[in-house]
């Protein structure tokens, strides 16, 4: 497994198809996440901005291949092991964007609630946004699995349900991502690291 890990992280950083999301990501940051804005709040905005990446990187990861060379892996390594190693790998492609983000957000963000009332822990609040992307990163890889090759062949429906499953991850009750986020954001009202 780890040759093919290997392998699909190569894959993925020599295409350079990763440029996209990431630097859509970092513009997404520099736009939403101000110097001195609370940190809960900043760390909320980076978590649900990092699930539809998430489920990008993996769209870029499963389709990375040609249809021949995805064969000859499968047929060595045994397709599930090869599909497994994609997601894997771009499930840690994210988890590291996310990690990065949360230290930047960290840094530059106020560590006070959201009316800069109550201070509130940097290395918690780390924590917790850490915490917050780890979750945006298994959902948005898990969103990526199920609307990509195999289940969806078409590109035009592929992309479409990415987007839309994304969404309602981030929106709908009962959603991880949506209950992290309201966690994180009711903790900069109050003050409190959630």
């Amino acid at each position: 497994m780890n040759a093919l890990l290997h392998y699909q992280s190569a894959l993925l950083l020599r295409s350079q198809r990763w440029l996209a999301p990431v630097i859509l990501y970092a513009v997404f940051l520099a736009v939403g996440v101000q110097s001195g804005q609370p940190v809960l709040d900043s760390l909320a905005y980076a978590a649900a901005a990092l699930l539809p990446v998430a489920a990008w990187i993996v769209r870029i990861c499963v389709t990375n291949e040609p249809p021949s060379a995805r064969s000859c892996t499968a047929a060595a390594a045994g397709p599930w092991r090869a599909h497994l190693a994609t997601l894997l790998s771009a499930f840690l492609a994210t988890a590291v964007l996310g990690a990065l983000a949360t230290v930047v957000v960290a840094v530059i963000s106020d560590a006070a609630s959201t009316d800069h009332r109550t201070a509130v822990n940097r290395l918690a609040a780390s924590g917790a946004g850490l915490l917050a992307m780890l979750v945006s990163a298994l959902l948005g890889t898990a969103i990526g699995a199920v609307t990509n090759w195999p289940l969806l062949r078409s590109p035009a429906w592929a992309i479409s349900v990415l987007l839309l499953a994304a969404l309602l991850a981030l929106v709908a009750t009962g959603s991880p991502a949506q209950a992290v986020l309201t966690d994180l954001i009711t903790g900069s009202r109050d003050g409190v690291v959630p």
